[in-house]
């Protein structure tokens, strides 16, 4: 009989790797929804909320081209133009979309209830805060200095362009790490709003948390979710639950002032020799 030794990480949480719009800031994500919106119809082509943020939480040029090849929109384009979408029309529609966007962003720049809270506690169990977007540099440095002021500031903050490919792959989540150096991996929890950033944690190894009333997928900003009767709440967060779960979410809630009792969950989990 033989056995073999199987390494496992018994410690606590060390950080954690928060989206921005949606998440931390911007209740239900507003600001990237109507830019894309705008832009194309720049080009005489229009997009529905719904198509608009479809893509969400993706570097927004690969946002762009998501959205350019959904059927209805790329139909509408071509009716428009006489041809298909190429690379150069991506191109135009982000140029036009980023200096939209950064015009935008401090309008939709407010924490989201609890988020500075939740923080905070975060940082008072020892763990470390990095943030990744699909956001560009240019729009992370107007959005970054709106929360410094309200108080907010992650260890780093990881822009669509600091790596090579963004979500859903691991690569913005692992710059992350490096430049917190922190490891191992499992030792990690990512949250944030869209199927994408769900992705990101698990390509990445990280425990991964979806965040359904404040984001995208509810996609509502905070007087029209305090507006709502409870139970319409209930049903668009059950619809935005089921999304992320299926997309592999460990877990699920509300916002991230909800998300301590599951860190307190994942410590135990850790402390028993688990694995995301």
């Amino acid at each position: 009989m033989s056995f073999a030794y199987r390494r496992s990480y018994r410690g606590p949480l060390r950080a954690a790797i928060l989206d921005w719009a949606g998440t931390v800031v911007d209740h239900g994500c507003m600001a990237p929804a109507a830019t894309f919106i705008e832009a194309f119809a720049g080009f005489g082509v229009e997009v529905s909320v719904a198509q608009a943020r479809a893509p969400m939480g993706m570097a927004k040029r690969d946002h762009i081209k998501a959205i350019i090849d959904h059927p209805e929109v790329a139909a509408a384009w071509l009716a428009r133009h006489g041809s298909p979408a190429g690379e150069g029309d991506i191109d135009a529609i982000y140029d036009r979309f980023l200096p939209l966007q950064v015009a935008v962003v401090e309008q939709h720049s407010d924490l989201v209830p609890g988020a500075l809270e939740a923080v905070q506690a975060m940082r008072a169990r020892g763990m470390s805060i990095g943030s990744t977007t699909g956001y560009p540099r240019a729009v992370m440095a107007v959005a970054a200095r709106a929360a410094e002021a309200q108080g907010y500031v992650p260890d780093c903050v990881i822009s669509a362009e600091d790596t090579p490919k963004g979500r859903p792959g691991p690569f913005p989540a692992l710059k992350a790490l490096i430049e917190m150096a922190i490891s191992p991996v499992e030792a990690v929890v990512k949250i944030g709003d869209t199927v994408v950033d769900v992705e990101e944690g698990l390509n990445g190894g990280m425990w991964s948390v979806g965040i359904t009333a404040t984001g995208n997928e509810v996609g509502l900003g905070l007087e029209e979710w305090l507006a709502l009767p409870e139970a319409d709440r209930g049903r668009l967060c059950a619809a935005a639950r089921d999304k992320l779960s299926r997309a592999g979410a460990h877990y699920v809630c509300a916002s991230i002032a909800d998300v301590l009792p599951i860190l307190d969950e994942i410590d135990a989990r850790l402390a028993r020799g688990e694995k995301p």
